[in-house]
């Protein structure tokens, strides 16, 4: 199979359509990335070179859908980060003794293909005994609309589930026939409202007045420049509830911020 290669130009050209239109800023160690996932595109249009599929590009909003889909990078799996999950185990009392009325809001921010807002939706049920008398919605977003369509879904493969603990497996999931896929119970399911969004550029305000207990927005700042980082956070605290939580991968960092205090590694408190 007969790959094009990218040129120096080229990939200046898309680096910089990538910043302008995702926020995403792509280091130049990342052509060779970049060219192996969108050779693909090039293939199935009859393209025979990036610059051409630039061109292409352009206003084609379809396009620029399956693009986004292609430079996206899902990497997730179920309880990822094991320590925060430690961490909100012991701070569950003080998040319920926040929550007015049993109402609860949280918000995974980059949700990829579900595995992250579905493991939300577990731990909830497992550590608040009176689950079924909580108000909970879970928000989950994503720049990708493959991600998405594959997390409404809920449906995951038995490697995909593997690693979880046997009741967690029979308690949250529903065995697809004879096959070996595992689709989330609907009562976990219907917690979760996904929506297409893009945390450079998207309108915030869609949101309405909405405050979050908590809000996941992680392994998502090593993809942007400071300043953009810094303005993600500024939308993100604003959306956070006093008291709430906002956490981060553990391989990032966030620089001083008004309103968040800084708890534990890949932990931040709103005050």
């Amino acid at each position: 199979m007969e790959v094009t290669q990218i040129s120096k130009e080229e990939f200046e050209l898309f680096k910089k359509y990538i910043y302008d239109n995702t926020g995403i800023r792509l280091a130049d160690h990342k052509a060779t990335l970049l060219k192996t996932r969108l050779n693909k595109r090039l293939r199935e249009l009859n393209l025979n070179s990036f610059k051409e599929y630039y061109e292409y590009l352009g206003n084609n909003q379809q396009e620029y859908t399956k693009f986004v889909n292609a430079i996206s990078t899902n990497v997730t799996s179920f309880f990822r980060e094991a320590r925060q999950w430690e961490f909100l185990s012991k701070e569950i009392e003080n998040i319920k003794a926040r929550a007015i009325g049993k109402k609860l809001r949280i918000w995974s921010a980059a949700c990829s293909t579900g595995e992250e807002p579905y493991t939300i939706a577990m731990f909830l049920k497992k550590e608040i005994e009176e689950f079924n008398n909580y108000d909970i919605k879970i928000l989950a977003s994503d720049i990708s609309h493959d991600a998405l369509t594959k997390a409404k879904r809920g449906i995951y493969k038995g490697k995909d589930v593997g690693d979880l603990p046997k009741h967690h497996i029979s308690n949250n999931f529903i065995k697809v026939g004879k096959t070996d896929e595992y689709r989330i119970d609907d009562e976990l399911s219907d917690l979760v409202m996904f929506r297409e969004f893009n945390l450079v550029y998207g309108d915030y305000s869609l949101f309405g007045k909405t405050q979050f207990d908590l809000i996941f927005c992680r392994n998502v700042m090593i993809y942007f420049d400071n300043d953009t980082k810094k303005a993600i956070v500024q939308n993100l605290a604003k959306k956070l509830k006093k008291g709430g939580y906002l956490f981060i991968g553990h391989s990032e960092s966030l620089m001083a911020h008004e309103g968040l205090k800084y708890v534990v590694p890949s932990i931040y408190k709103k005050i």
